[in-house]
């Protein structure tokens, strides 16, 4: 595995922000603008609306475009670029089923948090009378026309449709196809390692327009229903820190104890890598670090370099639990405007299509709303929900981020002692008792 090239940590000047910085003030700057709208005339404010729908719509049919091949590729590229699964095989497999229970645990915990706090209960979405109409008059699909509907007759119209979990299963079949061609495979594997690179920067573009995107979002929001609809959004915030709090104690935590890691010795391991992932939003940007601390925690090498990058594909716990909170918290909120119910039943179903489709969630910031928008077209539900979401997401980005990166460090230690390569002795030298105290002197 190549470590990414060290950035310069040179202070920026006061005037140059972050883009989680810049998304703050264009979060604050449109909450503000949207109370003063709400306070004008209909006529008056018309105008102002329609301008600051067309900023956030226009964001949303950026984010949309690369909803496909970004999915595609990322999924491909991280299946078929195991290569051989024989000469990875018994560590792969014990990953894969590590990782499947516990984004299971994650879309369970968020399933019955926001259920029980409700976040989307009350609040109206300024939604166009077309999304809504076809909301209203679409039909569920049964179980059994839900798996058929799994399987595209084709990939372009899946694509073109942004049918996102169509585009999953077509992205798995044709994995294993790359994986079984061989060498003759390998120009596709290439294509779609740098497909997926260039999908990364065409969000980077789409991103700098964000603090755009988002001050127009939240202004129509605000606009709209005035400032007690940001009391429906924080009680979204704090139900979403609430339930990862949970998962850690309670599901991690279980798991640290099963797997008998070394409680003290992992939380200082991995303190450095949640800070960077907290404070960036930026699961990749933790990575290198990450890697160092486990191997020094007693994970062999050879077990990091596999389990920690295919855990930034298919072991995204917060950005799981996220999914799960928000697309409840649009339907709930879409219940107000539609008289729909979505039932447990159909939650469920939900949950099982974004187990899939979480898996080709990019370590970027923020690009768990793709995964999110799809799976609100997959279930006809409005985006407006997920234009009102995006006025607080980066609040809550730096936290499944961070969740993200110690589900990840904790799998590589699962499967490190699952395969009894785990090196305690290693982890206390490192991270024990005397290292903490030598740390604590100096």
């Amino acid at each position: 595995m190549t470590h990414p090239a060290p950035q310069s940590t040179a202070p920026k000047a006061w005037w140059q922000f972050s883009l989680s910085q810049q998304i703050m003030i264009g979060l604050v700057l449109g909450t503000f603008l949207g109370w003063w709208l709400n306070g004008l005339p209909a006529a008056s404010k018309a105008t102002w609306v329609d301008w600051l729908v067309l900023i956030r719509d226009t964001f949303l049919h950026l984010i949309k475009a690369m909803i496909a091949p970004l999915v595609f590729a990322s999924v491909v590229q991280g299946i078929a670029g195991t290569g051989d699964m024989k000469k990875v095989g018994r560590i792969g497999g014990k990953a894969l089923l590590y990782f499947e229970i516990v984004t299971t645990a994650a879309l369970a915990v968020g399933l019955l948090v926001v259920n029980f706090t409700k976040p989307g209960a009350g609040v109206k979405l300024t939604a166009a009378a077309g999304s809504l109409g076809a909301a209203v008059q679409t039909k569920p699909l049964t179980f059994f026309e839900t798996i058929l509907h799994a399987f595209p007759t084709s990939i372009i119209d899946a694509m073109a449709k942004n049918d996102v979990l169509q585009v999953v299963v077509f992205a798995v079949l044709f994995a294993m196809a790359v994986i079984a061609a061989g060498e003759r495979g390998k120009p596709i594997l290439v294509f779609c390692d740098s497909l997926t690179q260039v999908m990364f920067q065409f969000a980077g573009i789409i991103m700098k327009f964000a603090p755009w995107g988002v001050g127009g979002a939240i202004a129509v929001t605000v606009g709209a229903q005035g400032p007690e609809a940001l009391l429906n959004l924080a009680k979204l915030v704090l139900s979403l820190y609430a339930a990862l709090v949970i998962f850690v104690v309670v599901v991690l935590g279980s798991v640290i104890a099963i797997a008998r890691v070394p409680l003290k010795a992992f939380f200082r391991a991995v303190r450095e890598p949640f800070t960077i992932a907290f404070s960036t939003a930026n699961s990749e940007a933790a990575l290198p670090k990450a890697f160092d601390l486990m191997e020094k925690l007693g994970v062999p090498r050879g077990i990091v370099a596999f389990v920690l990058p295919a855990g930034y594909t298919f072991n995204l716990d917060g950005s799981t639990l996220y999914l799960a909170m928000a697309s409840v918290f649009v339907a709930q909120a879409s219940e107000t405007v539609t008289g729909i119910h979505m039932g447990l039943g159909q939650q469920i179903t939900m949950m099982l299509t974004l187990m899939l489709t979480s898996k080709g969630v990019a370590a970027v910031p923020r690009a768990s709303l793709v995964v999110l928008i799809a799976a609100l077209q997959s279930f006809n539900l409005p985006l407006e929900g997920a234009a009102m979401i995006l006025g607080v997401d980066a609040l809550m980005d730096m936290a499944r981020t961070s969740v993200n990166v110690i589900g990840n460090c904790l799998a590589s230690v699962v499967v490190a002692r699952w395969e009894g390569e785990f090196d305690d002795a290693k982890a206390e030298a490192n991270f024990g008792t005397a290292a903490a105290a030598k740390i604590t002197i100096g």
